[in-house]
């Protein structure tokens, strides 16, 4: 994919550095002569300007990437990059950083915002993810809401412990896509048996969470989440 990346900080130079490793095109778009710093991603295309601009975006030929990522640490910056790319060059997929947890509310399809990640709440849900066990836990949300990425770490007393997957009632709207048992990561097949431990991970929509922490954990689980 050819992919275009606003900020070429810290952020931005590693995820520049991460998809070009993966065998992505990348053009970092900066806007402070001082951060322009082509040795440390050499493989990627710099191009000094302003994304905020219509021209500088039209220039850099913003209409022909597959991707833009707002990466700057300006919030408002990063509202209108996603809206100039979605709106203006129907850019397919714009995904946006969140610096301030507060503003989240906005990055929204309205700014023309497909994929929205947050810091704070990226952070905070793999502090959870590391303690908490017997409790569903939201890794990060896809689509503006319509599915997330949960994790629930199996304690003994689940009911379908020991058993087969295909023995478990997984919920419409909701798809088993890896099992982390200690260091390594399992792709499910209906015959695997669940262990305690496990840490399993599903993409479910927000609506059908409650299920399926029901069917995992028993629904006294459920029951207590509610209240």
């Amino acid at each position: 994919m050819r992919i275009a990346i606003a900020g070429a900080g810290n952020v931005g130079r590693s995820i520049a550095q991460e998809l070009i490793d993966n065998g992505h095109q990348v053009m970092l778009i900066e806007r402070q002569p001082k951060m322009l710093r082509p040795d440390r991603v050499p493989a990627a295309d710099w191009v000094l300007a302003d994304a905020c601009e219509l021209a500088s975006l039209e220039e850099a030929d913003v209409a022909g990437c597959d991707v833009v990522v707002a990466a700057t640490g300006d919030d408002k910056v990063n509202l209108v990059v996603s809206l100039l790319a979605k709106t203006e060059f129907a850019v397919p997929r714009v995904v946006a950083r969140v610096n301030r947890a507060e503003n989240e509310w906005l990055f929204t399809e309205q700014w023309g915002v497909d994929v929205a990640v947050s810091k704070p709440r990226v952070m905070a849900a793999l502090v959870e993810e590391a303690v908490t066990v017997g409790d569903l836990v939201r890794l990060m949300t896809f689509r503006q809401g319509e599915a997330n990425l949960v994790e629930i770490t199996l304690p003994p007393t689940a009911p379908y412990v020991g058993q087969a997957i295909h023995a478990v009632p997984i919920p419409r709207d909701a798809a088993l896509v890896a099992i982390v048992r200690g260091k390594r990561v399992l792709v499910p097949t209906p015959d695997d048996p669940i262990e305690a431990g496990d840490e399993l991970v599903f993409v479910c929509t927000a609506a059908v969470e409650d299920d399926v922490r029901a069917v995992i954990l028993g629904p006294a689980s459920a029951d207590r989440h509610r209240s």
